[in-house]
């Protein structure tokens, strides 16, 4: 038998497909609590890699993997894997591993359409490892992208195949558990960069203030986009709404919690942003607006269609946060208790802010991980 090799795309195709899949990760178990691939149709066990190093002639892993299943090796970022993935092979099993592991995971990009209608497209891009969420939005040849990954050629690509341009480029804030490639996209195409002048107070990044652009149109069919002041999650964060139905959160609204306030140092003062953004500057929107936001948290988030979102309705309905009317009780709640600090956000920020650069090997390790942008107290 030989040991095969597993993209991380064609996994990703084969877990939409609906195969079911026996994934060893043999990373230590703090690790692969905290992040590891999941899926509908995804059984994963962890064994450590040190496990794996004495072959004895009955060793104890025998008894957790099953001789007569598949079994697909993953780790973080695939040395481990094939190790483990060829002692395996010597004792007999059918066996892969990831190539580049979780790192590699974490760079898959998987576009979802969420509306087509004759004069417009509002297209999700899924970059499933990480959890994080962007969008193109076309009409009339022209296109708008909103909170682009750092992998540029991933929006680049998507516009060729529909047969646009990318002339608007958005972020809804300046993000701290991912590196940005808005301004990057937006040099490669000559669009516009947008996002809340709050954010780069003292940044030399070139930019269009949202708060001076509050309301736009594109394409041969106009489509308006409504640039919501939604501060909490940071102080410039922003809400885009689009044709008055589909509303793109940024990190203020996931379908299972809200953003946390915590990591600007101003928390309590960012959670009285975040009420006030919820309870008053959202309430008047209707029930049937489609909540599409940046993160989410697991697969319980997702649509049946596909896509990460949910009415507004719904949310209200189970999102225990937007429950919480007391404004004191919400402060309380979310400037104490918002869960463990996204690792790098420091450093993260200061490359989204401009003031850092930094080369692509650097950049897979501090995204490394999972997105920590929800306080852990919401329903999630």
């Amino acid at each position: 038998m030989a040991v095969g090799i597993v993209t991380p795309q064609s996994l990703y195709v084969r877990i939409a497909d609906g195969e079911e899949l026996l994934i060893l990760d043999v990373r230590l178990l703090e690790d692969f609590e905290s992040w590891h691939v999941e899926g509908p149709t995804v059984t994963s066990v962890n064994i450590p890699y040190l496990d794996f190093l004495t072959e004895e002639a009955a060793p104890a892993w025998k008894k957790l993997l099953p001789a007569d299943q598949p079994i697909l090796v993953n780790c973080a970022r695939g040395r481990s894997a094939q190790l483990v993935a060829e002692v395996l092979d010597r004792h007999g099993y059918e066996v892969a591993y990831l190539e580049g592991g979780m790192s590699g995971w974490s760079e898959v990009y998987a576009p979802v359409t969420v509306i087509e209608e004759p004069d417009w497209k509002l297209i999700q891009l899924n970059r499933v490892g990480k959890g994080c969420l962007s969008y193109l939005i076309h009409s009339g040849g022209t296109a708008l992208v909103v909170d682009a990954g750092r992998h540029v050629e991933q929006y680049l690509a998507l516009a060729r195949a529909e047969g646009v341009s990318i002339v608007h480029v958005v972020d809804t804030h300046l993000h701290a558990d991912h590196i940005s490639g808005s301004v990057e996209l937006a040099a490669r195409t000559g669009a516009h960069y947008y996002i809340s002048g709050s954010e780069l107070q003292g940044s030399d990044i070139a930019h269009t203030a949202l708060e001076d652009h509050r309301i736009w149109t594109f394409g041969a069919v106009t489509v308006c986009v409504l640039a919501i002041p939604t501060p909490g999650h940071t102080p410039g964060s922003v809400s885009l709404l689009l044709n008055n139905q589909y509303l793109l959160t940024g990190d203020t609204v996931f379908v299972g919690g809200l953003g946390r306030p915590d990591l600007g140092g101003k928390s309590r003062e960012w959670a009285q942003l975040l009420y006030d953004t919820v309870f008053t500057t959202l309430a008047p929107l209707a029930d049937d607006v489609l909540v599409l936001p940046a993160h989410y948290a697991s697969r319980a988030e997702y649509h049946a269609d596909g896509y990460v979102g949910a009415k507004l309705g719904l949310i209200r309905e189970t999102n225990d946060a937007l429950r919480l009317t007391d404004r004191e009780a919400f402060v309380e709640r979310f400037a104490s208790e918002s869960g463990a600090t996204p690792p790098n956000y420091t450093e993260i920020t200061s490359i989204n802010r401009g003031d850092k650069q930094v080369d692509a090997t650097r950049a897979l390790e501090l995204e490394n991980g999972p997105n920590r942008c929800a306080a852990k107290h919401a329903n999630r």
